[in-house]
Formats: C-alpha cells, structure tokens, sequence
C-alpha cells in the first residue's frame, strides 16, 4: 500500500479506534491498561462519539470542496448532528448547530453561545482531517485548523489547540515509521509552532515526563487530562511520544490517565495512525469498530483529494 495513503487511513481509523476505545471510560480515574485492553478485545461493536462524528464531518467537507469551505462545514456538522444526535455531544455545540439552521453566520454562531469563545477541546478532537490534508503545509494547516475551529470554539486556546494536535497530525505523516522516531526534533518543531504559553510549558515538560511516564499521577498533574484543550491536547501528544511504535499501546496509555479518555486517547490514535500506517492497528480492533469500511473509504477519498486526484 502506498505510505502516504496508508497514513491517511491510519489517522481516521485511528482517531475513531480511540474514541471508541476511552468512550467507556470517560470521566473515570485511572485505570490498569489490562482492563482497558479487556474491554477493546471483547467489545463489540466499538461504537465511536461526538469526536469522531464531527471528524466525519470535517473530512466529508475538506473532500467535498477539496479544502475549507466554513458554511459547508458548519452546515455539515449541524446536519450531521440532527441526523445522529445521540452521539455524546455536549451542551454547547447543538446550540450552535441549532443557530446555523436558523441561519446565523458560520464564523458568528459560536459567539452567541461562549460569549468569550469556548477553550474546549471540540475542535482539536475533529481535526485530524486538517493534519493529514494539510501535512506539508503547516501555514495553511493552521490557517485551516483555526478556521474549523472558529465554527464552535473562538477562543485562542481553543483554536490553538486545534492548530497544534493537527500540526503533531502532521509530523506524524511526515515521519517515517522505518526509523527511530526523534522524540527532542518532534517536540521542538512543535515548541516552535505554537505561540501560545500555556501550550509551550506543558510542551517543556515532555523531556522530563518521558523518563517516567508510567508515574501517571505526575503526567496528569503536570498536563492534564481535562476537557480543556490545555489540559488535553498535550497530554494525547504524550501519549503517542510514549509509544511511539505501538498504535494499542498508545491509545491504551491515554485511556489509562482516566478524565477525558475519549478525546485524549482519540487524538493519540490519529497522530499514532498517522506514523505507523493502517497496518499497524489491530486487526482485531479494526473488526469491530463501527462503521469501519465507511471510515476507510472516507479515508480513502481525502488521501485521493489531497493527491490531487
């Protein structure tokens, strides 16, 4: 299989795979990763949330107007919504959604609902889409990643917390799985992406965190494992850096941490697709999820686009 092509579908089957994995464990403490991988061997099917059901929809608009198009996506995420409301959303974005079908602005919708703009990590969970479209274009990637995430999150947090996972999206499908994966080069690039303080300590960490990463306290303390985008976009890249060689080990780990484990460990799953490449999932977990072949083919057509086909 080509690599650029098996990294696309690695990133969305992975960002689903993950979702689905931390779903049933959302909101709990910690857990032993004997259990989580438990419930990801006999769970069936591993139905997926509200974070990959709007990944769904940024990937169907980027492909339909092969790139951003605001009104298209927004129109997309709140049809999406109406069509399978059940899937664990939170309280913010229906209200969003709500007002985009009466006809509100794309890029104003939010506003009306998070007066200071929302610094969740519902935008950064979806994004995975932007990272892989746009892997060898980081100015356009944040460019787009903002733009996607002005529909329901304005804050900057929020907004740059998109930029930054789609941007670890990124590197991941332009490394190169065959070799060691330099850790210091991978978080520097990022340390020099971001602007934003909060981002930037949480990122300074990571050289010490990654000597012990099995003091869980320590890593949840330290980054995070919250809704915040703050408190969970470092702590998903964390994650991956842990492991970086092993898709189930990854996921795992982020589910572990307890807190957001749906979002967290979604977010790891994509950059961890995006290195190691669809084959390096489980089959085993790739079976039951839910709607897999549609999120292969989805997969599919935004690696088809993206070439330029």
């Amino acid at each position: 299989m080509d690599k650029l092509r098996s990294k696309f579908l690695g990133s969305l089957v992975g960002a689903a795979l993950g979702d689905a994995v931390g779903a049933s464990r959302e909101g709990h403490r910690m857990a032993a990763e004997q259990d989580i991988r438990r419930i990801a061997a006999v769970e069936h099917p591993l139905r997926y949330t509200d974070d990959t059901h709007m990944t769904i929809g940024v990937a169907e608009s980027l492909i339909e107007n092969r790139g951003f198009n605001g009104a298209h996506m927004a129109a997309r995420f709140a049809d999406n919504y109406f069509s399978e409301p059940w899937r664990g959303y939170g309280p913010g974005p229906p209200r969003v959604f709500q007002l985009l079908r009466n006809g509100e602005a794309w890029d104003k919708a939010a506003g009306h609902v998070y007066s200071d703009g929302s610094f969740g990590n519902g935008a950064a969970m979806r994004v995975a889409p932007v990272g892989v479209f746009f892997w060898n274009d980081f100015v356009k990637l944040k460019e787009v990643a903002y733009q996607t995430s002005r529909i329901t999150h304005s804050h900057i947090l929020g907004m740059e917390g998109a930029a930054l996972q789609a941007r670890a999206v990124a590197l991941a499908v332009a490394g190169s799985p065959d070799e060691k994966l330099d850790v210091q080069s991978f978080v520097s690039c990022l340390l020099e992406f971001t602007t934003e303080d909060i981002y930037r300590a949480k990122l300074a960490k990571f050289t010490t965190l990654l000597k012990r990463p099995d003091d869980r306290q320590a890593i949840i303390r330290e980054l995070g494992h919250g809704i915040e985008a703050f408190n969970s976009v470092p702590t998903a890249i964390f994650a991956f850096l842990s492991h970086p060689r092993d898709f189930a080990s990854a996921v795992v780990y982020a589910v572990s941490l307890g807190g957001d484990t749906d979002t967290i460990a979604s977010m790891a799953g994509a950059i961890s697709g995006a290195y190691l490449g669809i084959e390096a999932i489980p089959e085993k977990w790739q079976e039951r999820l839910e709607k897999r072949d549609f999120m292969l083919n989805l997969a599919e057509r935004l690696w088809q686009v993206a070439s330029g086909q």
